[in-house]
């Protein structure tokens, strides 16, 4: 049985401009140990999509819906308050997008470690300060014990970052939720932030969801990604089948616009057109307005299914089940 099964994932915000069908019907499964991929152009619902499976999105003006999201068999969306915060920092960790905005201006650090400690695990908080002083060396926070006390602004961005990481991780969660964490990092930081996720994935056997949209830092972490437009799942693989073989044409548009794979002096791709209005209803294919291969029944109609190709691997676009563009036109 995987540790995460999620059939059906629908999050729309009612306001009073409309409602936004931030996500829909969204479904995926997360093996015990995998580290599963989730990118998209930013506003194509990854984050809302983790945030949904936690509750953490205020209701109203949220409404989250669906047939199940299954974590170790408790159905996240139906279980009780109490069900919930006993997942939540304890057995679910999560690093969000910004350290700043996340971490509590007014508290020292230690006490903003200890709070699961204390909360989940009942330890005295002389026990626990000792954990969160070995999990800020793990992280590697320099001089950890003078820095424990200290506050939030006292640490640079990407100390901040790790702070992050060891909150999520100082309860030894079975399952770690990063969304973007090294967004608006510098690249030497970056690596060493992806490194320590892989050590620590490694030493404690958990699963990892993680955020970006870019293709470039996922192909390097994880076993398995999904390709996230509009709030729908538009394409699913392992990493080297998405990479070498992509069938969607907006998965390709990622992949040319990583600068590292573009030829030297030529032009920055950059895709088309915006995202589209999800306050309105959107008629056959959400990316259909942007794609060079759209045909007149891809704007008419429901939105494409997301049907297998080949074991493992599916995706949502109607001409490429048909057969009619191949990966090789899309290069």
């Amino acid at each position: 049985m995987p540790l995460l099964d999620v059939s059906e994932l629908r999050t729309r915000f009612h306001t009073r401009s409309g409602v936004f069908r931030a996500v829909e019907n969204v479904s995926f499964t997360l093996e015990r140990g995998e580290t599963l991929g989730l990118v998209g152009e930013s506003g194509s619902g990854k984050s809302v999509t983790c945030a949904s499976l936690l509750r953490l999105l205020p209701s109203p003006p949220a409404r989250i819906e669906g047939n199940y999201a299954r974590f170790d068999g408790l159905d996240l969306l139906r279980a009780t308050d109490a069900e919930l915060r006993a997942v939540r920092g304890k057995r679910i960790g999560m690093i969000f997008q910004d350290p700043m905005t996340s971490l509590n201006p007014y508290l020292r650090i230690s006490e903003q470690l200890i709070e699961p400690l204390l909360i989940h695990e009942k330890i005295s908080r002389r026990d626990a300060l000792a954990r969160a002083l070995a999990m800020l060396e793990s992280v590697g926070i320099n001089d950890a014990a003078r820095r424990l006390h200290s506050y939030p602004h006292e640490f640079s961005g990407g100390m901040r970052q790790r702070v992050m990481i060891a909150m999520a991780l100082i309860a030894r969660p079975e399952l770690l939720i990063a969304d973007e964490p090294t967004t608006a990092l510098d690249v030497t930081v970056q690596a060493q932030i992806l490194e320590l996720i892989k050590k620590l994935q490694r030493e404690l056997g958990m699963a990892v969801i993680f955020i970006s949209h870019d293709l470039g830092v996922v192909s390097g972490l994880c076993d398995r990604v999904m390709v996230m437009y509009a709030g729908r799942i538009v394409e699913t693989a392992d990493v080297r089948t998405l990479f070498r073989s992509p069938q969607h044409p907006y998965t390709r548009a990622l992949q040319r616009s990583i600068p590292a794979l573009q030829a030297k002096g030529t032009e920055l791709y950059t895709l088309p057109g915006l995202p589209p209005d999800l306050s309105r209803p959107i008629a056959g294919c959400a990316f259909a307005e942007r794609c060079e291969f759209a045909a007149t029944a891809c704007r008419t109609g429901e939105s494409p299914a997301l049907l297998a190709s080949t074991p493992g691997h599916a995706h949502a676009c109607l001409r490429a089940h048909a057969g009619e563009i191949l990966t090789t036109n899309l290069h």
